[in-house]
């Protein structure tokens, strides 16, 4: 075998692990890591060798390195991961100092608070797939949105915090105030204004974690949301509308292009002394958006004719989507050299896989578990 191997070139080298050394250890990127003593990481080192499995613990100790040295993370919440309990996991994380900025689908974001105030009202359907339209359709009228196998209780849960929030945004109107759509949001938990369901458990809530530690959260299309849906109803006074006395300025709610700009500052601000990586769970604008923060401070501000920008340490991508037809979700790491997203010393790797299924595994590693 070593002969064989020192015939190949030193660029197809680097790319290639011997059996030994992914037998010993995880991968290459395990040197960086000293092995671990906790029950949970050393089992994945011991059974995650190979093709997705491989992947998730290659970038589970990559990322851990990156964190115990000083490096920052921004996550990236995309499909329906709050309804399905990413909480459970991204929670702990937040409280851990392993999070430094959240960027999340509205519907996540809302979903956060859904799962906080109507958890014993969710309900779940494993073998969803048999479902027929008819009984798809008796699920709508009894009022359960079915999202894949979980079905979220609208009454117990949207239409709970609805009149908080339509509250908070006619006091803006009158006050000519504005605010980003997750600042109102958070006005429920700081003005106690909604309580965990009995049967839930407070400290599952990843958006309650993010308030309380009082990290930066980015919720780009706000407006793709059914809060953002309802928020739209009340600014609408076009014919159809029959009820105008309540008409609401769109612009109480700040904007994805204000959530972008703040991302230069913030960016630029945590990047002067700390590397910062990139962990999208899915696909979509919430991970789409935040990432173009640095080629837009590059060749949008010009920046980089005046002072270095340093780029994204370290891209790590968890998702089902193939890489077709122009797809960011599925667009691996190499294709964002060429929009200047990443460098060619850029860390990256992809995961084909369900993200509730390889995400634990990375939040035990770096939780020590």
């Amino acid at each position: 075998m070593k002969k064989k191997f020192d015939q190949l070139s030193a660029s197809l080298k680097k790319y290639i692990v011997t059996e030994l050394e992914n037998t010993s250890r995880a991968g290459p990127v395990s040197a960086l890591v000293k092995k671990s003593k906790t029950p949970v990481t050393t089992f994945g080192e011991l059974a995650l060798k190979h093709c997705n499995g491989g992947a998730t613990m290659q970038a589970a100790l990559w990322l851990k390195n990156h964190l115990d040295n000083g490096g920052k993370l921004v996550i990236t919440l995309a499909g329906a991961l709050s309804s399905f309990q990413i909480g459970v996991t991204l929670a702990e994380l937040i409280r851990r100092g392993k999070v430094h900025l959240v960027s999340a689908t509205a519907a996540n974001h809302e979903e956060s608070y859904y799962r906080y105030v109507a958890h014993s009202h969710y309900a779940y359907i494993p073998r969803y797939t048999e479902l027929t339209p008819e009984q798809e359709a008796e699920l709508r009228d009894a009022g359960l949105r079915r999202i894949t196998d979980t079905f979220l209780p609208e009454e117990e849960s949207v239409r709970i915090m609805e009149p908080h929030l339509l509250k908070m945004w006619k006091e803006a109107q009158a006050q000519g105030e504005r605010y980003f759509p997750h600042e109102y949001f958070r006005r429920l938990f700081a003005e106690g204004l909604i309580k965990p369901d009995s049967k839930a458990n407070p400290a599952d809530c990843w958006a309650l974690a993010a308030y309380e530690k009082k990290i930066p959260i980015v919720i780009p299309g706000f407006e793709d949301s059914t809060m953002g849906n309802i928020f739209a109803s009340y600014t609408y006074s076009g014919k159809y509308r029959k009820d105008k006395s309540i008409v609401l300025d769109p612009m109480l709610m700040k904007t994805g292009l204000e959530y972008f700009t703040s991302l230069y500052d913030w960016y630029m601000d945590e990047a002067k002394d700390h590397p910062i990586a990139f962990l999208q769970l899915g696909g979509g604008i919430s991970a789409d958006f935040p990432i173009c923060v640095v080629p837009s401070l590059k060749h949008d501000l010009h920046l980089h004719k005046k002072m270095p920008i340093r780029d994204w340490a370290g891209f790590i991508e968890i998702g089902s989507s193939p890489m077709s037809y122009g797809s960011y979700s599925g667009a691996g790491g190499k294709e964002k050299i060429t929009w200047d997203k990443l460098s060619t010393t850029s860390y990256y790797q992809i995961i084909q896989s369900d993200v509730t299924v390889a995400f634990p595994w990375i939040a035990a590693v770096l939780l020590d578990l």
